[in-house]
């Protein structure tokens, strides 16, 4: 079923004529096959990512979850992030991608023809790099502000977990308290993903969440 509207970036006229097919239904928000596409292109620009590739199944599924909270952001809105705020994350996102250098990023034509052979206009980025924030910061108004770590917690990731990684690399660990900021963030975040995932799997359970199998019709 061709269709008009998706929760991702657009991916331009001639590729919706090739590529908008519903692939999941969230809650009456469509999910296309350009949106999958979209997405797929943008993981050139996550921050200091892996080269590691999504599935399509992943890359469905974590566009489910954005469909989600987007319609939560809806529900309970909050302070919107500024196009000033989105300038000043894209401005330092050049500075941070490795494959950046080769194409001069420093400069705006050499960005743009950077973000042009990753299938995406400046435009597009720019969308999808605010949805991103908005999400981001959703997420850590809603689970991040609760969450405290206690010393215990840090000096038992220090002992249990850190030092037998070292210890597997025939390295010595730095001294706790010179790392222990960072420590503090991983468990910081894994509490957060843990919480997130919860939460994302009651939405999917209370709402109407339906992916498409390849060549079924959208009702």
């Amino acid at each position: 079923m061709p269709a008009q509207q998706g929760t991702g970036a657009s991916s331009g006229a001639a590729q919706a004529v090739t590529l908008d097919r519903v692939v999941a239904i969230v809650n009456n928000d469509l999910i296309l096959e350009s949106d999958v596409e979209s997405e797929r292109r943008f993981q050139a620009f996550q921050p200091l990512g892996s080269n590691r590739v999504w599935t399509r199944d992943e890359l469905i599924n974590r566009l489910i979850d954005r469909a989600l909270i987007l319609q939560q952001i809806a529900i309970e809105p909050e302070a919107p992030v500024t196009e000033a705020e989105v300038d000043a994350q894209l401005m330092q996102l050049r500075k941070t991608i490795p494959k950046c250098a080769a194409y001069h990023c420093e400069t705006e034509a050499g960005w743009e023809r950077f973000v042009q052979d990753q299938g995406l206009t400046l435009p597009e980025l720019r969308e999808h790099w605010k949805l991103r924030m908005d999400v981001l910061r959703f997420i850590e108004e809603r689970f991040r502000m609760g969450i405290r770590i206690t010393q215990q917690e840090i000096d038992d990731y220090y002992n249990k977990t850190l030092i037998p990684q070292y210890q597997q690399q025939n390295a010595k660990a730095p001294p706790e308290n010179t790392i222990q900021d960072k420590i503090q963030e991983i468990l910081l975040q894994q509490q957060v993903d843990k919480l997130l995932d919860d939460w994302l799997s009651a939405l999917r359970a209370q709402g109407s969440v339906r992916i498409l199998k390849p060549g079924e019709e959208a009702p």
